[in-house]
């Protein structure tokens, strides 16, 4: 079992930043890839990043690719994702997910766990 839980959202100008942090419990963290989402309103959930369980692998949506950045802490039971230059279409619920998986995966399908979700708004 793990549990994860999001934090850093918040509401930020077009061409700011954002760090969003997810605490995993367990000592297991380290087996699974992990990924991030977002769904905004009225849209289905998005793929946005993924890394492996050792970090050496990362995967983007083409929509952020180059812009945010996802790396882990394994010591630290924490997933990051770095978000720069938003953009108002960024505005959304983030969640990280967990998946036990030797592939990095770009759908919500496969995802064992969840977190809560962080919310996270752009202004123009």
């Amino acid at each position: 079992q793990v549990q994860l839980v999001e934090s850093g959202g918040g509401l930020v100008q077009a061409g700011g930043s954002l760090r969003l942090s997810c605490a995993a419990s367990g000592r297991t963290f380290s087996s699974y890839a992990m990924g991030w989402f977002r769904q905004a309103p009225g849209k289905e959930r998005e793929f946005v990043a993924a890394i492996s369980w050792s970090g050496g692998s990362t995967y983007y949506a083409d929509s952020v690719k180059g812009r945010f950045t996802i790396s882990r802490d394994n010591a630290k039971n924490t997933v990051y994702l770095q978000m720069n230059s938003l953009k108002p279409e960024d505005t959304a619920v983030y969640y990280c997910a967990a998946a036990l998986s030797p592939t990095l995966l770009p759908t919500p399908v496969g995802y064992d766990y969840w977190g809560q979700g962080t919310q996270v708004t752009v202004s123009s």
